[in-house]
């Protein structure tokens, strides 16, 4: 069965744009959960500019579902995620100046740091999972790592599908689906977990719903979006159905 992980970043990206104590993300956490999410996700970023440490802490205590902390490969965070022990950690590149994540982690050229952070994260028992762009050298790399899960960045896919058309059978989108397609096959021939995610939306997720062998979707802007207008609970219920009917039409 495939399963949605949300993020709930922006959550506390608009408590943080007043410096209060709302909207809470455990809250919607627990909103999310009621509506269907199999896991929630959050990013605690180097300059906290959206989710705390405290935030962390209470997510991790208090919800009943898995968390996965995103996280630079730094030693300040490998130590966060060692003492909060989250279900998954995935490692992600992170840029002060960028608005969010940009692309995947390049592990070809930072393979022997990340292949140390990865052991310590392991050795605490943390399911370690990498954002990586859809290329077999990266594929490669990650198992040599260790990584456990490959979450595989959907972004290109999502901007092609917006920039021709909204057409998921356009040229553009069915390019970069194959290469997303390509991606989880190689990911699951090594025994790594397929995951993906970013950019994604209720337009543009059903055809990745559908790749063979996809574990597992992360998505939080569209979803915390669409909270604004019809709540958190249902916003997830109706994004859960999307991927859900897809990948039963794939089975099918």
């Amino acid at each position: 069965m495939i399963e949605l992980g949300v993020n709930v970043d922006h959550v506390a990206s608009v408590r943080q744009a007043r410096k209060t104590y709302e909207p809470d993300p455990v809250w919607a956490a627990v909103e999310a959960q009621l509506g269907g999410a199999d896991g929630i996700t959050v990013h605690l970023r180097e300059d906290r500019r959206h989710i705390q440490d405290e935030d962390v802490r209470r997510l991790r205590e208090l919800t009943q579902i898995k968390l996965n902390l995103e996280m630079a490969a730094t030693d300040e965070m490998v130590a966060i995620a060692r003492r909060v022990r989250p279900e998954m950690a995935m490692l992600v590149p992170e840029g002060r100046h960028e608005v969010t994540t940009e692309g995947g982690l390049d592990i070809v050229v930072q393979e022997r740091h990340l292949g140390e952070q990865v052991a310590q994260l392991a050795d605490a028992g943390i399911v370690v999972s990498v954002f990586i762009d859809a290329e077999p050298r990266q594929v490669d790399a990650a198992k040599r790592i260790g990584a456990a899960v490959c979450e595989v960045h959907t972004g290109p896919y999502a901007h092609a599908f917006h920039a021709r058309g909204r057409d998921a059978e356009g040229a553009a989108a069915l390019a970069e689906l194959g290469k997303l397609a390509r991606a989880g096959e190689q990911i699951r021939a090594l025994g790594m977990r397929f995951n993906a995610g970013h950019a994604l939306n209720y337009f543009n997720v059903q055809p990745v719903a559908r790749l063979a062998g996809v574990r597992e979707l992360h998505i939080g802007h569209a979803i915390v979006s669409r909270a604004v207008f019809v709540g958190m609970r249902e916003a997830v219920r109706e994004m859960k159905r999307l991927m859900v009917e897809a990948a039963h039409r794939h089975r099918a």
